[in-house]
């Protein structure tokens, strides 16, 4: 999350001795490295653990924070799935420091038979007419794939709605067809566009891997 004054942080998702997938905090090194080689994490981690009702191994991969206007906190996503209904569904918490958060009542949003929601991903694109769309994007842990879908946002509830219910998210748009899945996406603002990062895979054989000394790439 890069603030208005240039300085960033980094959310990332960490596994404690028990397995328990909890949330950290971490700040550049050298806020001046270009590469952002080296990072300090913070001494209050883990900065956020498991709601209630959420399984320990299911609640990963929050996104780049948003800020809020109208009650001046910064806001993320953190996907997880509910085996009631085999769903996937996506949290959002908000947070003034990124040490304390609070989870915003209800869901983003759910989709039933679509399993955990793993890398998940959520920003605001143009619409045809003008109007703000927001895009939600998934990687399946069911299946491997990534999927997307358009929808409009309203905060106040704390809701996302699919613009298309026929291609909602993780049973309509995929990123890609391919070997590709574990996206994320960040704003470019020196280009004003969104880049994103995918995990591509081969379909090679284990020991062709290791003969050829390498394995996927980014």
């Amino acid at each position: 999350t890069v603030f208005p004054d240039g300085s960033l942080n980094m959310l990332y998702t960490g596994s404690t001795n028990a397995s328990v997938q909890v949330q950290c905090l971490a700040v550049p090194e050298d806020p001046n490295d270009s590469l952002l080689r080296n990072w300090t994490k913070h001494p209050a981690n883990p900065v956020l653990l498991p709601p209630p009702g959420i399984g320990l191994k299911d609640f990963r991969d929050p996104t780049t924070a948003w800020f809020d206007d109208s009650d001046q906190t910064w806001r993320t996503v953190i996907g997880s799935k509910d085996d009631n209904g085999h769903a996937g569904i996506a949290m959002v918490y908000k947070t003034k420091d990124f040490v304390s958060y609070e989870l915003i009542p209800g869901l983003l949003h759910r989709v039933d038979g679509t399993g955990m929601w793993e890398c998940i991903d959520f920003y605001p694109v143009g619409g045809d007419s003008g109007e703000e769309l927001y895009v939600i994007k998934e990687s399946s842990d069911d299946d491997r794939h990534d999927y997307y879908a358009l929808g409009s946002y309203d905060a106040a509830a704390n809701k996302w709605t699919p613009q298309d219910p026929e291609a909602d998210l993780g049973i309509g748009l995929r990123y890609d067809w391919g070997k590709f899945y574990a996206s994320k996406t960040f704003y470019d603002p020196a280009k004003k566009r969104r880049v994103l990062w995918g995990w591509i895979a081969e379909t090679d054989s284990e020991r062709a891997d290791v003969t050829k000394g390498w394995a996927s790439l980014m």
